[in-house]
C-alpha cells in the first residue's frame, strides 16, 4: 500500500511540476511584449520592438536562457548546430539570469561574446515574458520577416518544428 501511495505522489508532483504547453499559439506581440525593455551587453537599454525591427526583413530564432539553468546549458551544443547549419538566419539571446553580473559571467563562460545577447533586467515576470507565456526555459521561437511569430513553443533546439518553420520561412 505505501509503495502504492508512493508512486501515485511521485505521478501526482511529476506532473503538477511539468511544463505546460500554451493552449493557444500566438502570432503576433503585443504592445506591451513589444515595449518590454532589456538590456545589453553593455547596459544599454533598448526594447523587444527594435530588436524585432533590426531584424526585419530576416527570419530570426530568439532563444530565451539563463547561465544558472541546467536544461538550457544542456541545449547549448545542439542550439549552436542549429545556428551553424542556418547562417542566414539571425538568432537573439534573451536572459533571464538574476543579475547582471552573473548574465555577464555567462556569456564569457559559455563563448557566447559574438552572438547578440539582451537581458531582462526585471526578471522572468515582465510583459513580454507574460505574453509568451514563458513557464521553462529553455524556449525558442521564430520569428518571420515580417516580425509575426512563425514558432511560437519550442522547448529544444532539436524540435523538428524549428528547422522546418526556418526552411518554409527561407524558400
Amino acid at each position: 500500500m505505501k509503495r502504492v501511495f508512493l508512486l501515485f505522489s511521485l505521478f501526482l508532483m511529476s506532473y503538477a511540476f511539468a511544463q505546460k504547453v500554451p493552449s493557444v499559439m500566438k502570432t503576433s506581440f503585443s504592445k506591451e511584449a513589444l515595449a518590454q525593455k532589456i538590456t545589453d551587453i553593455d547596459g544599454k537599454t533598448t526594447t523587444i520592438s527594435k530588436i524585432l525591427e533590426k531584424h526585419k526583413g530576416k527570419v530570426l530564432v530568439i532563444d530565451l536562457w539563463a547561465s544558472w539553468c541546467r536544461d538550457c546549458l544542456n541545449a547549448m551544443p545542439k542550439a549552436k548546430e542549429l545556428e551553424e547549419k542556418n547562417t542566414n538566419i539571425d538568432f537573439v539571446f534573451l536572459s533571464l539570469d538574476r543579475n547582471f553580473e552573473a548574465w555577464k559571467k555567462g556569456i564569457e563562460k559559455h563563448n557566447m561574446q559574438t552572438k547578440e545577447n539582451y537581458w531582462f533586467n526585471e526578471g522572468w515576470k515582465n510583459n513580454f515574458n507574460n505574453y509568451i507565456d514563458l513557464n521553462w526555459i529553455p524556449r525558442y521561437l521564430v520569428v518571420n520577416q515580417k516580425s509575426e511569430i512563425a514558432k511560437y513553443y519550442a522547448i529544444t533546439p532539436e524540435d523538428p518544428e524549428i528547422q522546418k518553420t526556418i526552411d518554409e520561412l527561407s524558400k
